[in-house]
């Protein structure tokens, strides 16, 4: 067992794998020497040497192109975009070459890709380096999507991430990177598509995902003094998204609230009250809610970034608010 911060998570994780199958290479900008601009593949070089450990031009379009030709002939790649909003540069190679090839060969080509990409605000660097683009993702078919919000689940998706035959974008939260906790000794690997209960309770379901599962953590110990019971469940992973655990919940609470950090319009959050109203309606006491950021650019002054995205204290009074002028289970 040992105590490893969520961005030491990252480099334990590629490391597992690395070790495991000699043929997995990494790309990316300031991954070698440097070990990364948020220092997630510190020491990866120096064990795994430049070959396998590669730094590349400033070209995401180079980077995908590389590291999905690698992929086609068999090789499996880990391929960095250091800003998850720079998929935007290299989108129409994500969303309509490796998302498709598998499907558009029959079969005969698979992609053994991971796109790491660091995710998410809280960290000031403004409207073009602080967005949550999990939501662009999870709307292309052939991708798989991942955010995990703990280093255990870091390690542990790495793993399923790495060893799936088809393409995932693996999405880790700046404003996570500094948090701490115990890694088991041992492989880990976790299996994409399950999502994980972190708090049982009986009142309402709080659904969320990476730097919102604290939050959303925090505010259900404050509602738990006002005598209200909140579940809340990390999602983890968008596609395959565990609509199982989802609706297996809130039928047992009756409620739902979704805390995403995506601008509010085309959220995932939308995906999963629409589901949840398909699928159990006549088990809610009240309408699903969607705690959200609001569909603007992200500020980057301090105040108003804090004021955007989901607080803990906004978690905590909109669920309040609503459970307690409905009917309670």
């Amino acid at each position: 067992m040992a105590e490893l911060s969520y961005r030491e998570a990252v480099a334990y994780g590629i490391a597992q794998e690395m070790r495991r199958d000699p043929s997995l290479v990494m790309l990316g900008e300031d991954i070698a020497a440097a070990g990364g601009v948020f220092k997630t593949t510190v020491g990866l070089i120096d064990e795994f040497g430049p070959d396998r450990v590669r730094d590349t031009p400033i070209s995401e379009q180079a980077i995908l192109g590389a590291a999905m030709g690698a992929a086609m002939t068999g090789v499996p790649v880990i391929a960095e975009i250091m800003f998850s909003d720079f998929i935007a540069v290299c989108f129409d190679m994500i969303a309509n070459e490796i998302a498709k090839s598998r499907y558009m060969t029959n079969g005969q080509v698979s992609l053994p890709l991971v796109i790491r990409t660091a995710n998410g605000g809280g960290s000031r660097f403004g409207a073009q380096h602080s967005q949550s683009v999990e939501n662009w993702c999870m709307m292309i078919p052939g991708l798989k999507v991942v955010a995990p919000a703990t280093p255990a689940d870091v390690v542990g998706l790495m793993a399923a991430s790495i060893r799936d035959p088809d393409p995932v974008v693996f999405f880790e939260h700046k404003s996570l990177m500094a948090t701490k906790a115990d890694i088991p000794d041992g492989e880990i690997v976790n299996s994409l598509g399950t999502a994980r209960v972190v708090r049982e309770g009986s009142d309402a379901t709080v659904a969320a995902l990476a730097l919102m599962v604290p939050r959303a953590l925090e505010a259900a110990d404050r509602l738990d003094a006002d005598g209200i019971s909140v579940e809340v469940i990390d999602v983890r992973s968008l596609v395959p998204l565990d609509t199982r655990a989802i609706l297996g919940s809130v039928s047992k609470t009756g409620r739902l609230f979704t805390v995403e950090e995506n601008p509010r319009l085309c959220g995932w959050g939308a995906e999963v009250v629409s589901v949840v109203d398909e699928e159990v309606f006549w088990d809610l006491d009240g309408p699903s809610v969607r705690i959200t950021t609001p569909h603007i650019p992200l500020p980057s002054a301090a105040s108003m970034e804090d004021l955007a995205i989901p607080s803990a204290d906004r978690i905590y009074e909109v669920v309040r608010k609503s459970v307690d002028t409905g009917a309670r289970a």
